[in-house]
């Protein structure tokens, strides 16, 4: 397993301030920073169709993810799934909610999914599964915005690490649930 940290949260706007000579007055660079991005990837010695198919099956991870507490479908349509979610963030003892849409792609064996609505700032991201070496590579793309206006910077970061955590975990939890006998 590996991940990669394309962008970092928490990123302080300016490190010092910049001189506006023409009006005598300083003048602080508050831009937002971009929104984190994490990229995981993950081979899985088990077949393409049934790594999809496990991951396809949203409803099943709180049997098998600890960090998900319940995935309630609330509309399916062909390859779009709504559903609402609860997850757990234990560092916070936390619960985390959010309803999200998921677009399947059976023929290029991905999903592409966002939240609708819920306690993220931003969520969004893609899932993409391919046969490689006789098993299946599993990559995840996560872009993520969830503030905490009077925490700070160094709250983002913890979170930001949470989040590369959980990552890891569904590859982990894929990864267990393909090669299991059961």
């Amino acid at each position: 397993m590996s991940a990669r940290i394309v962008d970092i949260a928490g990123v302080i706007a300016a490190e010092s301030p910049k001189e506006d000579t023409l009006e005598g007055r300083r003048k602080v660079d508050c831009d937002p920073p971009a929104m984190p991005t994490v990229e995981t990837s993950v081979w899985i010695e088990a077949p393409l169709e049934k790594v999809y198919a496990i991951a396809k099956q949203s409803e099943a991870y709180p049997e098998y993810m600890k960090e998900v507490v319940s995935v309630t479908p609330v509309e399916k349509d062909g390859p779009r799934l709504v559903a609402d979610w609860v997850g757990v963030v234990p560092t916070f003892g936390l619960k985390v909610r959010w309803r999200q849409e998921e677009i399947w792609d059976d023929e290029a064996h991905a999903s592409k999914f966002r939240q609708l609505q819920g306690d993220y700032d931003r969520l969004e991201g893609t899932w993409s599964f391919r046969e490689e070496n006789g098993g299946t590579r599993f990559d995840q793309t996560l872009d993520y915005e969830y503030n905490v206006p009077t925490l700070g910077p160094l709250v983002k970061k913890v979170i930001h690490s949470i989040v590369v955590k959980n990552l890891e975990a569904i590859n982990e939890a894929f990864n267990k649930r393909a090669t299991s006998n059961g």
